[in-house]
Protein backbone atom coordinates (compact mmCIF):
# COMPACT_ATOMS: atom_id res chain seq x y z
CA UNK A 1 0.00 0.00 0.00
CA UNK A 2 1.28 3.52 -0.88
CA UNK A 3 1.76 5.43 2.16
CA UNK A 4 1.20 9.76 2.98
CA UNK A 5 -0.44 9.31 -0.63
CA UNK A 6 -2.61 12.60 -0.62
CA UNK A 7 -5.24 11.92 -3.49
CA UNK A 8 -5.72 9.37 -5.87
CA UNK A 9 -8.43 8.87 -9.01
CA UNK A 10 -9.98 5.33 -8.77
CA UNK A 11 -12.08 4.37 -12.08
CA UNK A 12 -14.90 1.49 -11.11
CA UNK A 13 -14.36 0.17 -14.53
CA UNK A 14 -17.12 -2.45 -15.79
CA UNK A 15 -16.16 -4.27 -19.48
CA UNK A 16 -15.40 -2.49 -22.12
CA UNK A 17 -16.80 0.86 -22.07
CA UNK A 18 -16.05 3.17 -25.27
CA UNK A 19 -15.58 6.12 -23.19
CA UNK A 20 -12.69 4.97 -20.94
CA UNK A 21 -9.60 6.08 -22.90
CA UNK A 22 -10.93 9.41 -22.92
CA UNK A 23 -11.55 9.25 -19.12
CA UNK A 24 -8.28 7.90 -18.42
CA UNK A 25 -6.60 10.52 -20.90
CA UNK A 26 -8.43 13.26 -18.57
CA UNK A 27 -7.18 12.19 -15.30
CA UNK A 28 -3.38 12.19 -17.25
CA UNK A 29 -3.79 15.56 -18.23
CA UNK A 30 -4.37 17.04 -14.75
CA UNK A 31 -2.67 20.23 -13.32
CA UNK A 32 -1.71 18.85 -10.63
CA UNK A 33 -0.81 14.82 -10.89
CA UNK A 34 -2.47 12.27 -8.93
CA UNK A 35 -2.15 8.39 -8.87
CA UNK A 36 -5.00 6.32 -11.28
CA UNK A 37 -6.40 3.03 -10.07
CA UNK A 38 -8.66 0.85 -12.36
CA UNK A 39 -10.92 -1.09 -10.22
CA UNK A 40 -13.14 -3.79 -11.92
CA UNK A 41 -14.86 -7.27 -11.55
CA UNK A 42 -14.33 -8.05 -15.34
CA UNK A 43 -10.42 -8.53 -16.05
CA UNK A 44 -9.65 -8.53 -19.20
CA UNK A 45 -6.54 -7.74 -21.57
CA UNK A 46 -8.12 -4.91 -23.14
CA UNK A 47 -8.58 -3.45 -19.83
CA UNK A 48 -5.22 -4.58 -18.94
CA UNK A 49 -3.97 -2.59 -22.01
CA UNK A 50 -5.24 0.52 -20.80
CA UNK A 51 -3.93 0.64 -17.64
CA UNK A 52 -0.69 0.02 -19.05
CA UNK A 53 -1.13 2.50 -21.43
CA UNK A 54 -2.05 5.41 -19.25
CA UNK A 55 0.18 4.03 -16.05
CA UNK A 56 -2.58 3.80 -13.76
CA UNK A 57 -2.78 0.84 -11.57
CA UNK A 58 -5.43 -2.51 -12.05
CA UNK A 59 -7.15 -4.21 -8.97
CA UNK A 60 -9.06 -6.57 -9.31
CA UNK A 61 -12.24 -7.93 -7.37
CA UNK A 62 -15.14 -10.26 -7.27
CA UNK A 63 -17.82 -11.35 -7.98
CA UNK A 64 -19.61 -8.86 -9.83
CA UNK A 65 -22.24 -7.82 -7.13
CA UNK A 66 -23.96 -4.70 -8.81
CA UNK A 67 -22.39 -0.88 -8.74
CA UNK A 68 -22.29 -0.33 -4.79
CA UNK A 69 -20.05 -3.43 -4.62
CA UNK A 70 -17.91 -1.77 -7.05
CA UNK A 71 -18.06 1.80 -5.99
CA UNK A 72 -17.25 -0.01 -2.57
CA UNK A 73 -14.20 -1.87 -4.12
CA UNK A 74 -12.90 0.92 -5.51
CA UNK A 75 -12.67 3.00 -2.75
CA UNK A 76 -10.83 0.07 -0.66
CA UNK A 77 -8.42 -0.14 -3.98
CA UNK A 78 -7.06 3.53 -3.74
CA UNK A 79 -4.50 3.92 -0.86
CA UNK A 80 -4.62 7.76 -0.65
CA UNK A 81 -6.64 10.25 1.96
CA UNK A 82 -8.82 11.69 -0.58
CA UNK A 83 -10.34 9.21 -3.43
CA UNK A 84 -11.82 10.49 -6.80
CA UNK A 85 -14.38 8.18 -8.01
CA UNK A 86 -13.86 9.11 -11.54
CA UNK A 87 -16.82 7.66 -13.72
CA UNK A 88 -15.47 5.56 -16.80
CA UNK A 89 -17.68 7.19 -19.31
CA UNK A 90 -16.89 11.09 -17.58
CA UNK A 91 -14.45 13.66 -18.23
CA UNK A 92 -12.36 15.50 -15.92
CA UNK A 93 -10.78 19.49 -16.22
CA UNK A 94 -7.35 19.78 -16.24
CA UNK A 95 -8.02 21.75 -12.98
CA UNK A 96 -10.42 19.47 -11.28
CA UNK A 97 -7.66 18.07 -8.95
CA UNK A 98 -5.84 21.55 -7.99
CA UNK A 99 -9.21 23.14 -7.61
CA UNK A 100 -10.25 20.10 -5.34
CA UNK A 101 -7.48 19.93 -3.18
CA UNK A 102 -7.20 23.45 -2.66
CA UNK A 103 -10.35 23.38 -1.25
CA UNK A 104 -9.41 20.54 0.91
CA UNK A 105 -6.39 22.36 2.19
CA UNK A 106 -8.83 24.92 3.31
CA UNK A 107 -11.02 22.88 5.21
CA UNK A 108 -9.55 20.13 7.12
CA UNK A 109 -12.74 18.74 8.83
CA UNK A 110 -14.05 18.09 5.06
CA UNK A 111 -15.20 14.28 4.55
CA UNK A 112 -16.47 15.34 0.84
CA UNK A 113 -15.47 18.04 -1.52
CA UNK A 114 -18.08 18.86 -4.62
CA UNK A 115 -17.30 20.68 -7.70
CA UNK A 116 -19.33 21.94 -10.13
CA UNK A 117 -20.09 20.42 -13.10
CA UNK A 118 -21.65 20.12 -16.98
CA UNK A 119 -22.55 17.64 -19.49
CA UNK A 120 -21.27 15.89 -22.28
CA UNK A 121 -23.84 14.43 -24.95
CA UNK A 122 -22.39 12.64 -27.78
CA UNK A 123 -19.20 15.58 -28.59
CA UNK A 124 -20.85 18.29 -26.77
CA UNK A 125 -20.01 19.71 -23.94
CA UNK A 126 -23.15 21.69 -22.05
CA UNK A 127 -22.36 23.83 -19.64
CA UNK A 128 -26.10 24.80 -18.89
CA UNK A 129 -29.39 23.40 -19.07
CA UNK A 130 -32.46 23.12 -17.17
CA UNK A 131 -31.76 19.99 -15.07
CA UNK A 132 -27.94 21.79 -14.41
CA UNK A 133 -29.53 25.14 -13.87
CA UNK A 134 -31.57 23.61 -10.72
CA UNK A 135 -28.86 21.56 -9.31
CA UNK A 136 -27.14 24.95 -8.58
CA UNK A 137 -29.87 26.40 -7.27
CA UNK A 138 -29.95 23.44 -4.58
CA UNK A 139 -26.48 24.19 -4.26
CA UNK A 140 -26.68 27.89 -3.52
CA UNK A 141 -30.25 28.13 -1.75
CA UNK A 142 -28.07 25.68 1.26
CA UNK A 143 -24.21 26.83 0.86
CA UNK A 144 -25.30 30.90 0.85
CA UNK A 145 -22.65 31.85 -1.04
CA UNK A 146 -20.11 29.96 1.38
CA UNK A 147 -17.83 27.43 0.69
CA UNK A 148 -18.49 24.68 3.32
CA UNK A 149 -21.58 23.58 4.91
CA UNK A 150 -20.76 22.22 9.14
CA UNK A 151 -24.11 21.64 10.38
CA UNK A 152 -26.18 18.81 10.05
CA UNK A 153 -29.61 20.98 9.15
CA UNK A 154 -27.28 22.84 6.77
CA UNK A 155 -25.82 19.58 5.09
CA UNK A 156 -29.64 17.74 5.10
CA UNK A 157 -30.99 21.48 3.39
CA UNK A 158 -28.37 21.08 0.02
CA UNK A 159 -30.39 17.24 -0.21
CA UNK A 160 -33.28 17.47 0.87
CA UNK A 161 -34.77 18.51 -2.43
CA UNK A 162 -32.76 15.98 -4.67
CA UNK A 163 -29.37 14.76 -4.87
CA UNK A 164 -28.11 18.08 -5.26
CA UNK A 165 -24.33 16.46 -4.96
CA UNK A 166 -22.82 15.15 -8.21
CA UNK A 167 -21.22 11.94 -7.72
CA UNK A 168 -18.66 11.70 -10.42
CA UNK A 169 -17.70 15.21 -9.14
CA UNK A 170 -16.99 14.39 -5.53
CA UNK A 171 -14.15 13.44 -3.80
CA UNK A 172 -14.11 11.81 -0.50
CA UNK A 173 -12.16 11.46 2.69
CA UNK A 174 -11.36 7.35 1.99
CA UNK A 175 -11.61 6.66 5.99
CA UNK A 176 -14.87 7.74 6.11
CA UNK A 177 -16.28 6.27 2.39
CA UNK A 178 -14.76 2.87 2.86
CA UNK A 179 -18.52 0.83 2.82
CA UNK A 180 -20.23 3.63 2.32
CA UNK A 181 -22.52 3.17 -0.51
CA UNK A 182 -25.35 0.54 0.17
CA UNK A 183 -24.98 -2.47 -2.22
CA UNK A 184 -28.81 -3.30 -2.18
CA UNK A 185 -29.53 0.25 -4.38
CA UNK A 186 -29.43 1.08 -7.40
CA UNK A 187 -29.60 4.40 -8.71
CA UNK A 188 -30.16 6.33 -5.51
CA UNK A 189 -27.15 4.89 -3.68
CA UNK A 190 -24.98 8.42 -3.96
CA UNK A 191 -28.06 10.29 -2.24
CA UNK A 192 -28.24 7.83 0.63
CA UNK A 193 -24.35 7.74 1.54
CA UNK A 194 -24.69 11.58 0.94
CA UNK A 195 -27.32 11.55 3.98
CA UNK A 196 -25.42 9.08 6.41
CA UNK A 197 -22.31 11.56 5.76
CA UNK A 198 -24.49 14.44 6.42
CA UNK A 199 -25.52 12.81 9.85
CA UNK A 200 -21.81 12.65 10.79
CA UNK A 201 -18.81 14.74 11.75
CA UNK A 202 -17.30 16.84 9.41
CA UNK A 203 -18.34 19.18 6.63
CA UNK A 204 -19.57 19.26 3.02
CA UNK A 205 -17.01 21.77 0.86
CA UNK A 206 -17.83 23.19 -2.64
CA UNK A 207 -15.44 23.85 -5.50
CA UNK A 208 -18.34 26.25 -7.38
CA UNK A 209 -16.07 26.02 -10.67
CA UNK A 210 -17.22 23.64 -13.15
CA UNK A 211 -14.60 21.27 -13.14
CA UNK A 212 -15.69 17.38 -14.77
CA UNK A 213 -18.43 16.67 -17.71
CA UNK A 214 -21.16 14.10 -17.15
CA UNK A 215 -21.96 12.05 -20.08
CA UNK A 216 -25.35 11.43 -20.87
CA UNK A 217 -25.94 8.37 -22.87
CA UNK A 218 -28.80 5.85 -23.46
CA UNK A 219 -26.52 2.99 -21.66
CA UNK A 220 -26.04 4.88 -18.53
CA UNK A 221 -26.92 2.97 -15.20
CA UNK A 222 -29.05 6.30 -14.41
CA UNK A 223 -30.64 5.96 -17.75
CA UNK A 224 -31.24 1.87 -16.69
CA UNK A 225 -32.81 2.72 -13.73
CA UNK A 226 -35.44 5.43 -15.20
CA UNK A 227 -36.59 3.17 -17.40
CA UNK A 228 -37.04 -0.04 -15.30
CA UNK A 229 -39.00 2.45 -12.60
CA UNK A 230 -36.20 1.83 -10.02
CA UNK A 231 -35.55 5.14 -9.50
CA UNK A 232 -38.76 6.48 -8.90
CA UNK A 233 -38.99 3.86 -5.73
CA UNK A 234 -35.60 4.63 -4.70
CA UNK A 235 -36.28 8.68 -5.03
CA UNK A 236 -39.54 8.73 -3.05
CA UNK A 237 -37.38 5.97 -0.24
CA UNK A 238 -35.01 9.21 0.04
CA UNK A 239 -37.45 11.58 0.36
CA UNK A 240 -39.74 9.98 3.21
CA UNK A 241 -35.84 10.16 4.94
CA UNK A 242 -36.19 13.91 4.80
CA UNK A 243 -40.26 14.93 4.90
CA UNK A 244 -43.67 13.74 6.11
CA UNK A 245 -45.03 10.86 3.51
CA UNK A 246 -47.80 13.27 1.67
CA UNK A 247 -44.94 15.84 1.10
CA UNK A 248 -42.17 13.19 0.68
CA UNK A 249 -44.50 11.42 -2.65
CA UNK A 250 -45.39 15.18 -3.90
CA UNK A 251 -41.64 15.94 -4.41
CA UNK A 252 -41.27 12.54 -5.23
CA UNK A 253 -43.56 13.02 -8.21
CA UNK A 254 -42.10 16.55 -9.37
CA UNK A 255 -38.20 15.02 -9.25
CA UNK A 256 -39.69 12.33 -11.62
CA UNK A 257 -40.95 15.12 -14.38
CA UNK A 258 -37.16 16.42 -14.40
CA UNK A 259 -36.15 13.34 -15.70
CA UNK A 260 -38.81 12.10 -17.95
CA UNK A 261 -37.66 15.53 -19.79
CA UNK A 262 -34.13 14.82 -19.33
CA UNK A 263 -31.54 12.89 -16.73
CA UNK A 264 -30.96 15.02 -13.33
Amino acid sequence: MTQGLRHAFVVPAYGQSPYLRDCLASLRAQTRPSPIFISTSTPSRWLADQAAEFGATLVEHGPNRGIGHDWNQAIAAAPAEWVTLAHQDDLYLPHFAEETLRRVDGHPDAVLVMTDYGELAGAAARSWTPMLAIKRLLAEQAFLGRAMLGRRRAKWRLLAFGCAIPCPAVTLRRERALGLFREDLKVDLDWDAWLRLADGPGTFARVRRLCMLHRIHAGSETSDGVRAGVRAREDLAMFQRVWPAPIARVLARLYAVSYEVGEP
